[in-house]
Parts: structure tokens; sequence; C-alpha cells
């Protein structure tokens, strides 16, 4: 018979994140008398960062936050976007800072991630955020995790009860996914494997896992004999591949999903898995991040 793998569903624990989120800003208004707020900033007319930049703010303001949308056209300097950045760092209102990636070409990146207030870097991103992360142990609760990777991590808790000693495989060492990825399972006592485009024999390696992450942006790339039987499968991949079958685009992950669903005991499905996962966690940074410059005063 078969084996058809356990769909881990990121929209349901998305939704319980939220909910739990939502009764925390209502307790955060009546102590506090002030609403937690999210700035965003979004450089250009990039259509999906238009699309993820809507749903963030619609999402945060259904929760009962509040959302400052700040638009920067695509020419905009260096400089003035620094200055955007500042002058949200200093806004007591402003509790979160989220700037929209990527940026444009002649834009430093880093330069811009490392100018936000790490108590306001929601992302994750800025260098001493990093740093905690990296640590671990108590440092976890000064810190912000990056969405992506903390939305895997709590999926992978909420399926697995103890993951001591389980081996891990993520597949990529992005900033954004990968190396925060290790650091959190890690953290867990699992041992981590961290593949990507130079390794030497992938699927070998990535056979071994326990628990495989795949976020590397190739689309079907994981097949099912890259699999050990039994591992749990988490897809950060978000590809659009052209449907044969309608002539339009459709959205795949990183692994082919009905291959390794035959050899996996759980896995994500994309989409429907670590997307709706990532903008909760960016909700839940945001109210620990107010939280947080409330109890500094």
């Amino acid at each position: 018979m078969t084996n058809v793998a356990k769909v881990i569903n990121g929209k349901l624990i998305a939704s319980e994140l939220r909910a739990e989120t939502a009764v925390k800003v209502e307790n955060f208004k009546k102590e506090f008398s002030k609403v937690p707020t999210l700035a965003v900033v979004l450089v250009g007319e990039d259509p999906a960062s238009q699309v993820y930049v809507s749903t963030k703010s619609k999402m945060a303001k259904e929760i009962g936050m509040d959302v400052e949308d700040h638009y920067l056209d695509v020419t905009v300097s260096e400089e003035k976007l620094l200055e955007v950045v500042n002058m949200l760092n200093n806004d007591q209102k402003v509790n979160g800072i989220l700037v929209q990636l990527p940026l444009p070409s002649h834009i430093d990146s880093r330069l811009i991630i490392d100018a936000i207030d790490p108590i306001k870097d929601v992302d994750g991103f800025h260098a001493i955020n990093v740093g905690r992360n990296s640590i671990g142990g108590d440092l976890l609760d000064k810190t912000f995790t990056p969405c992506t990777p903390l939305g895997c991590y709590l999926m992978l808790k909420n399926h697995i009860s103890d993951m001591k000693g389980l081996h891990a495989v993520i597949i990529g060492r992005s900033n954004i996914v990968g190396k925060p990825m290790a650091q959190l399972l890690l953290e867990e006592s699992c041992t981590v494997s961290i593949v990507h485009s130079k390794t030497k024999n992938i699927e070998e390696m990535t056979r071994q896992g326990d628990i495989v992450v795949a976020a590397v942006g190739r689309p079907l790339m994981v097949k099912k004999e890259w699999i050990k039987p039994g591992a749990v499968v988490i897809d950060v991949g978000i590809n659009r591949v052209d449907n044969p079958n309608t002539g339009k685009n459709k959205l795949v992950g990183d692994v082919d999903y009905d291959g390794v669903a035959e050899v996996a005991s759980a896995i994500t499905p994309v989409p429907g898995g670590v997307g709706p996962m990532t903008i909760a966690c960016l909700l839940k940074n945001t109210l620990d991040a107010a939280l947080r410059q409330e109890k500094s005063k």
C-alpha cells in the first residue's frame, strides 16, 4: 500500500497563531492605552512585493494593529530611504519596521537593514538580531527571529514533540531562511546539515535527514529518491511554473509534492504551508516588539 504523508496545514496553524496574537493585542491596548503599530516601507512597484505588503497590512489590521504604509518611488535615493528609516526609528508610535525586500540595485540592502533600530526590526535581519539568534539561549527572548524560519520551526514543533537528536537537513544557505533555520534547530538539539549548490552528493546527504527543510527557489527539485522514508518535509519554495493543462501559471514548491508524499511521514503543501506562517510570525514579532518597548521604558 502506498504511503500518504500527513499534510502539515500551515493555514490552520497560522490562523491559530493569529488568533492568539489578536487576544494579546487587545490585552496590550487595555494595559498601555495604545495600539501596536507596524510601519511597512515599499520601494518601487514590484508586483510580488505589492501583494506581500497588502496581505501583511490586511492581516495586521484584522487582528487590531495599526499599519503605516510608506510607498517610495523606485528611483528613491539611498540617503532618502535612510531618512525614512531614521524617522520611523524615532517615532514613538511605531513598534515594528519592515522594509520590503528586494530593494532596487542602486540601494545597499545591508546598509538599510542595519539602520533599523534592532528593537523594531520585526523581520529579524539586523546584524544584532542575527548575532543573538546565533548565540541562542536566553538571548532568544531579546531578539527577533526571521519570520519564515520561525514559521517553519513552529510547524515542526506542532508536529514533532521532541526533536532532540534528529538529523535535520536544510537545503539552502540564505541569510533569510537557511542559516537562521539551522540555528533554531541547533537550539532544539538537532544534528544539522546545510546543503547547497556546491554540495557534493546532495541527494545522498539530503536522504539522511529525519527533517528536511527545502529553501532554494528551484521548482520541484527535491524528488522522492532524496527523502528518507518517514522524514518530515518542510517546503519553503514558492515558484511560478506554466500549467500545460490551463495555459496559466501555477504555484509549486521546491519539493516534488506528489512523489515525496509517497515516502515522507508529513509534508507542507504549496500554497498553504509556509506562506501563511510567515505573515503570522511577522504579526507575533510586531506584538513582541511593542511589549519589549513598553517594558524597557
